[in-house]
């Protein structure tokens, strides 16, 4: 399933190609792991999954797999103690399944990517409900629970003022039907950190969000050369 010959690993805690592999497994074979895929994906060569991983503690992970021929040829994940539930009662991985809608995937990836790019990025808060269904929002967020106001409380302070959002740049956007990953790149609390947000999008919004929130590994700690993104 691996073509090891032209693996590349952009996990910044794992070494290059095979030997990598075999020391990632040779380490978590000690942790007696047990490994759930919530739910699962695919964009032309792109696989992208929501994982719940038990290695000694519990982790939330997507993780997204390019392929050629057959064979997985290039890896990103992004992984996050699991945390919640949140005063909503959800957990970081409950909710629907299986993609729908699978005519409107480029639709919903485009409405995502700006979704992101504009409320994100640029700080456009005032166009939230734009792209937020205000009645019908479910958040898998630990810190929030459902409801556009919720999530619009988190992005506002108190005066009124915009928070920064610690989002910078969105690198890619994966998309199957009606579920979008968007995989960003920012700050939070002045660390360099990776953002991946699921969204689900039914009737022209988003209506679900589920995420992982991982601190980049400073450079003179990583084991390959790849970058995280």
């Amino acid at each position: 399933m691996v073509n090891e010959a032209k693996y590349i690993q952009h996990n910044p805690q794992t070494h290059e190609g095979s030997e990598g592999l075999a020391s990632l497994f040779k380490r978590l074979s000690k942790t007696e792991p047990r490994v759930n895929m919530v739910r699962g994906f695919e964009d032309g060569d792109f696989v992208f999954a929501h994982m719940e991983y038990d290695f000694k503690t519990r982790k939330i992970c997507f993780e997204v797999f390019r392929f050629e021929d057959g064979q997985a040829v290039e890896h990103w994940d992004n992984i996050q103690e699991r945390q919640g539930p949140n005063s909503s009662g959800r957990t970081m991985v409950d909710g629907p399944t299986e993609a729908t809608d699978h005519a409107l995937t480029e639709v919903n990836r485009r409405f995502v990517r700006s979704f992101v790019e504009l409320v994100f990025v640029q700080g456009q808060l005032e166009r939230l409900q734009e792209f937020v269904n205000e009645s019908d929002y479910a958040e898998h967020n630990s810190q929030r629970g459902d409801g556009v106001d919720a999530l619009k409380s988190a992005l506002v302070a108190k005066d009124g003022r915009r928070r920064q959002t610690g989002y910078r740049r969105v690198h890619r956007v994966l998309a199957e039907g009606d579920f979008v990953l968007c995989v960003s790149e920012g700050e939070l609390g002045g660390v360099h950190t990776a953002f991946y947000d699921l969204y689900r999008v039914a009737n022209g919004k988003i209506v679900e969000h589920w995420d992982t929130i991982e601190k980049v590994a400073p450079r003179a700690e990583w084991k390959n050369d790849n970058g995280k993104f």
